[in-house]
């Protein structure tokens, strides 16, 4: 599951200013073993190189789908707090 969270409904705002979160997660395997993957990713405006730019943010591994979900979940809200309340998937 993907989805980009923002703080504008509006697709045709320009991205210059704007910020978007990308939020991950994946199933994986870590030395054979299946894990599942949490991955928040922050995009940006960047003035330097007139593109967007992405920065790793976070990154986690766990042994169940239910404490991956969780983190998600967490980390979503986290973002819902900080105003990313407008996303392109409608999960909820």
């Amino acid at each position: 599951m993907q989805e980009i969270l923002s703080r504008t409904v509006d697709p045709k705002a320009p991205l210059r200013g704007q910020e978007f979160y990308e939020l991950r997660l994946y199933d994986s395997d870590c030395a054979g073993e299946p894990v599942f993957c949490v991955q928040e990713a922050r995009a940006r405006w960047d003035e330097d190189s007139g593109q967007p730019a992405r920065d790793q943010v976070y990154n986690a591994q766990f042994l169940t789908l239910r404490e991956a979900t969780e983190c998600y979940a967490e980390r979503r809200g986290a973002l819902a707090e900080k105003g990313f309340i407008y996303s392109d998937m409608d999960l909820f």
